[in-house]
């Protein structure tokens, strides 16, 4: 009884800290690093170019960390400005990036296998001889999946936060019944990114019918496959997932999880972790929810300062 009463608080508390962790800091936000805007057109072969943006935090410091979002999320999540504390206390410098259509400003939308607009965001940042790449939720999964591709030998590690590796296994958890109020919240997010883009551009899919839409899944299928050349939706999930990519990892690479995060619950990752190569080091946290955490959850650090230090620990100076 004792066990299955720990087990039962253990993911209480996951649900807690996921809900917790942004409920403080919007509630209680803390002063923000000074940072200003950055902008980078990028080439699409449908619209030519899209706009990129974000916030450049210039440091002393050649050192740059990337910062990514997960799905629904933009620059201003809260886990994006506790990596933005963590990183300008360092003195290294940060780009905090929307991904596209998550400024707001209806350029385009983003899915989970876009690394392009990574590669020249990268390749654009030319005043930094030493580059990391921190990625949230679906942002993680962008990175790592960067992290199987890059050749650019400035980039010397990445870290995943919270990502899922298996699309398809990600969606059918997030579309549980028991966790509508997480997909509830993400979908809003997306149907005002796709709302702002359908008032610059001509899309497949109708406002009205992707305003139905009450799954992951669904949104998948009915706005990622229309835009991005899919097939299918199970196309999607199997060409873009990253999982089976991870043994192909080119830089060192870091995958940090909460044992009981209601989102990316750890049977969905744990097969494609199994698979990863020797470049993948994987730590699980018992306290914390998804992309939330105490604040001393890493030997007393928090989760942005304990990916700092795997970054610093295996990279040249």
């Amino acid at each position: 009884m004792a066990s299955r009463l720990a087990f039962v608080g253990a993911v209480a508390g996951g649900h807690l800290w996921t809900i917790g962790a942004d409920l403080r800091a919007r509630i209680r936000p803390e002063p923000m690093p000074s940072d200003g805007p950055w902008v980078l057109e990028v080439a699409d072969a449908r619209y030519g170019s899209v706009r990129l943006n974000g916030r450049l935090r210039p440091g002393s410091h050649r050192t740059l960390v990337l910062v990514i979002h997960g799905l629904g999320g933009n620059r201003d999540s809260p886990y994006m400005q506790r990596a933005a504390r963590a990183i300008a206390a360092r003195g290294w410098s940060y780009l905090r990036l929307d991904l596209r259509g998550a400024d707001g400003l209806g350029e385009d939308y983003y899915h989970a296998g876009l690394t392009q607009d990574l590669h020249a965001v990268i390749a654009a940042c030319t005043d930094y001889d030493r580059v990391f790449v921190l990625g949230y939720s679906l942002g993680g999964h962008l990175v790592l999946r960067y992290a199987t591709e890059t050749t650019d030998t400035r980039v010397q590690a990445v870290a995943a936060v919270c990502a899922p590796l298996d699309l398809a296994a990600s969606a059918a958890a997030i579309d549980r019944r028991r966790v509508w109020i997480y997909r509830a919240h993400i979908l809003r997010g997306l149907k005002t990114m796709y709302a702002e883009v359908a008032r610059r551009r001509d899309l497949s899919t109708p406002t009205a019918v992707v305003e139905r839409v009450r799954t992951i899944r669904e949104w998948d299928e009915r706005v990622i496959v229309a835009r991005h050349g899919f097939l299918s939706v199970d196309d999607y999930y199997a060409r873009a997932s990253v999982g089976p990519r991870l043994p192909d990892l080119a830089v060192r690479a870091a995958w940090f999880g909460a044992r009981h995060d209601p989102m990316v619950p750890a049977h969905v990752v744990l097969p494609s972790l199994a698979r990863a190569s020797d470049h993948l080091t994987v730590r699980w946290f018992d306290r914390g929810g998804h992309v939330g955490f105490p604040d001393d959850v890493g030997r007393g650090r928090s989760l942005e300062a304990e990916a700092l230090e795997f970054f610093a620990a295996g990279s040249n100076s």
